[in-house]
């Protein structure tokens, strides 16, 4: 980070209560600010602070705190907009010591002061984040801090850093130093502290506690009067307040000019009024104190340029008082937790409760998935419209919804993503404790990008939301047809333990059909074991079907379904049953629906079930009323076929290891940035590297080059690596040299890759076979070339400027004998 960046730093951070505030660079025009957060310090607040004063500052001393030149001395702000007024409610800086003074290299001495009334919200600890990171990227390897022996607040707010701390006491002061360095630990806490402060600021959303509608409307159909009638129909347990000045009551409530008027605590304001007023109407609701606002006024970055300009102003606005937004340009959220029932949205649909938590990006779209959820049965805890994203994204529901009790399955309807890399790293830990099911639309919007490589003429958009999703855990489904049948079966039923599957049926048909897609989608019917066919002899006819599927004929009665179930269901060579009903004359399907309830009791609990009815009336309520619950019906054999296999590629996910990733050493590092950083001082425009500096690069990150082009034998791969304009970079790994072209048989996933995705990347491969030895060939030496493929990857970590490199061919040798790259090229530009 460049000084100069670093006097334009600026940058919004969540609290841990859930507010917001803006943390951005020290200024000289901030003397005034700073004076007024003096005033507002305690006596106790002085004494601890560590700017050596006692009464007042001096011209002298405001200068210095605010006349920085950001290379010695460095200083961030915490500012919040109270009362219509920009204030400065926290400051931190560092400034460079001598080298004689510090332990090991470069340090810095740090210190730090939060205005009495927002102590305890975690300004300090952010503050220290914000400075650590500028720290550790000017160079700065240690931090050392003075702390009076009485202020067990700000040593908290370093024990719980997950800095590696020393301290030591002398004259009743800590002096405490620790490395700048992002450690694992550091990164967890990081990640920790970020996870939580924003799943509190959702919380505001999902469980407030009162509910403004601004914009209120008597005008039948208008939004405003929809979402009061919506808060009323619900049952909404807390005080609804409709603002509109030229009402005096709304759906029986007493109507009021404007928030502030309502002399009420307002956790939740639902704005619904033109576009031309949101950023007025936001403000009244900052002084009033207003937790959380749901723009629901369309007209902004979704429409022009200057749309976009208001959206900026107004989530600026939204993030410096300290709120948080959902939308502009959405249809609300609810919530069917028994303790709250809140609808404030649009929709017209109240939806069964249950344990699926779904968000939509589009607005019409989620009235229509509501509708459907209904429709299917599926119950929901929340749902959420987030229209443009402005503010409240994706990953902070995500952190909300992850310790949510009432969330079981997670569904999300997504157009874009916002930032997709914290995508990558919320996604994999929710997905670990509870399944995410997306559908992302524009699979087809983006062509094949033309490129010089293969590595980039391989990669389209959609690749990388498939890499990223793969990656992560995510279920992703092409339709949300798909969707709702894999949230069927994972909200009601156990994931499978392997992928074999029993079926029974009254009608081969459908059987064959159900065995077909499984088999497509990677399970398999086993046969059943000797007891089990023995046990189905003793009470089917003698023209029923065996195998599996068993076919029980069309003649099957209610009683022998329930006895067939038992009898597949308890098979040990079964992981999951489905059963298959077309309704002929001879049974009705309620009793059938029943029976199915009842064999279903019987099967362990740790195996899930599916049913089929191929009736154009449905399904019977009584399928779901036995012990086992609700049980997933589908339309189609191939239908359930597929939800099945969606949910055994999940359970197998979990079971993974997470696997390790590869990080070069700090002399390693500091030798290329040394070769990057002069590349990128000569060059003004994305441009290819010198063949001899590629050759000094991929040696220093532990690729080995050739040193003639022609090497006999060996498995010709390909490792590369794509910037994707959404996603940033892609790594590339698959079967090269001349196949590239002709078989495209690669693997892609986002970067850091750890050993296990390497490995899966590889075991992805339609041709994976020919590295395990084929057809009499030596096995190749695949560990060496997921190791190359990890090295690529912690290359790209510390090169921000790589926009493509291709290893084309790298020869992968017999086991024990490595990989050599024969060809390699790497193009750069600015970081």
């Amino acid at each position: 980070m460049h000084p100069g960046d670093l006097r334009r730093y600026a940058e919004p951070a969540i609290l841990r209560d859930g507010g917001s505030i803006l943390v951005r660079a020290v200024t000289p025009e901030d003397k005034p600010l700073l004076l007024e957060l003096f005033r507002r310090l305690s006596p106790a607040s002085v004494r601890h602070r560590v700017f050596g004063v006692k009464r007042g500052l001096s011209e002298k001393e405001l200068a210095y705190l605010t006349e920085l030149d950001f290379v010695k001395h460095v200083g961030l702000a915490a500012m919040l907009r109270e009362r219509g007024q920009e204030r400065m409610i926290g400051i931190g800086r560092y400034h460079r010591i001598h080298a004689a003074a510090a332990d090991v290299g470069p340090a810095a001495e740090v210190a730090f002061a939060v205005v009495d009334e927002h102590q305890g919200r975690g300004i300090g600890t952010v503050l220290l984040e914000h400075l650590a990171r500028a720290a550790r990227e000017q160079g700065v390897e240690q931090l050392h801090a003075e702390v009076m022996c009485d202020n067990a607040q700000m040593m908290h707010v370093f024990a719980k850093s997950g800095f590696a701390l020393h301290s030591s006491m002398e004259a009743a002061v800590y002096h405490v130093a620790f490395p700048t360095s992002a450690t694992e630990a550091f990164i967890r806490a990081s990640e920790a502290r970020e996870r939580h402060a924003a799943a509190e600021s959702v919380r505001t959303f999902f469980e407030p506690a009162s509910v403004a509608v601004i914009g209120a409307s008597r005008r039948e159909g208008s939004i405003g009067s929809t979402i009061v009638a919506n808060l009323k129909r619900s049952g909404f347990a807390g005080p609804i307040y409709p603002i509109n000045p030229a009402a005096a009551e709304i759906e029986g409530l007493p109507c009021f000019a404007s928030v502030a008027a309502t002399k009420a605590k307002i956790d939740l304001a639902v704005i619904a009024v033109p576009a031309a007023r949101v950023e007025e109407v936001a403000l009244e609701c900052a002084q009033a104190g207003v937790r959380g606002v749901v723009v629901l006024s369309s007209g902004f970055a979704e429409s022009s340029p200057e749309g976009r300009e208001a959206q900026d102003r107004l989530r600026r606005l939204v993030r410096t008082s300290g709120m948080r937004m959902v939308g502009p340009n959405c249809m609300g959220l609810l919530n069917t937790a028994p303790a709250v029932r809140l609808n404030a949205t649009l929709a017209p649909t109240w939806p069964p409760a249950g344990n699926v938590s779904m968000l939509a990006q589009s607005g019409a779209l989620g009235i229509a998935i509501l509708d459907h959820a209904a429709h299917r049965n599926i119950g929901i805890a929340k749902f959420i419209s987030v229209g443009n994203k402005a503010d409240l994204s994706g990953n902070d529901l995500l952190s909300y919804w992850a310790d949510d009790p009432q969330t079981d399955v997670i569904a999300l309807y997504l157009e874009s993503f916002g930032n997709p890399r914290k995508f990558a790293r919320i996604a994999p830990e929710v997905a670990r404790k509870k399944p995410i099911v997306a559908v992302k639309s524009g699979r087809s919007a983006a062509g094949t990008r033309a490129a010089a490589s293969h590595s980039a003429s391989l990669a389209s958009l959609d690749v990388g939301v498939d890499a990223l999703f793969a990656q992560a855990g995510v279920i992703r489904t092409n339709t949300l047809e798909e969707l709702f049948d894999v949230v069927a079966l994972l909200s009601a039923q156990p994931l499978p333990r392997g992928p074999r599957v029993g079926v029974v049926t009254n009608a081969g048909g459908p059987g064959i059909l159900l065995a077909d897609a499984c088999e497509a989608h990677g399970l398999s019917l086993p046969e059943l074991a000797p007891e089990t066919v023995a046990r189905l002899r003793g009470f089917l006819p003698a023209q029923a079907r065996f195998g599996n599927p068993i076919d029980m004929t069309a003649s099957a009665t209610p009683e022998q379904f329930a006895l067939a179930i038992e009898a597949v269901g308890v098979d040990p060579n079964v992981d999951a049953l489905v059963v298959i009903y077309i309704p002929p004359m001879v049974t009705r399907p309620e009793e059938v629906a029943a029976a199915i309830a009842r064999g279903a009791a019987a099967v362990p609990s740790h195996k899930p079930i599916a049913t089929v009815f191929m009736s154009s009336k449905g399904t019977p309520a009584s399928l779901s009323g036995g012990a086992r619950g609700k049980i997933p019906s589908y339309t189609f054999p191939e239908n359930a076929a597929l939800a099945l296999a969606a949910a055994t590629r999940y359970a197998s996910w979990r079971k993974r290891p997470p696997g390790n990733v590869v990080t070069l050493d700090r002399e390693t590092l500091v030798a290329i940035r040394d070769i990057v950083d002069r590349l990128s001082a000569n060059a003004r425009s994305p441009s290819w590297v010198p063949a001899e500096d590629v050759g000094r690069i991929l040696a220093l990150a532990g690729v080995r080059l050739a040193e003639q082009r022609s090497i006999e034998g060996g498995i010709e791969a390909i490792v590369g690596v794509t910037m994707d304009p959404s996603m940033g970079p892609i790594l590339v790994a698959g079967f090269g040299g001349v196949q590239v072209e002709l078989l495209r048989d690669v693997a892609f996933r986002l970067t850091p890759v750890s050993d296990t995705d390497a490995a899966e990347m590889l075991d992805g491969l339609r041709a994976a076979k020919l590295l395990d030895g084929f057809r009499g060939a030596p096995p190749a030496d695949r560990a060496a070339l997921v190791a190359s493929i990890t090295r690529v990857s912690a290359l790209l970590e510390i090169m921000p400027e790589l926009l493509e490199l291709e290893l084309n061919p790298l020869k992968v040798l017999a086991r024990g004998e490595g990989v050599v790259a024969v060809d390699a090229r790497m193009r750069i530009g600015p970081a």
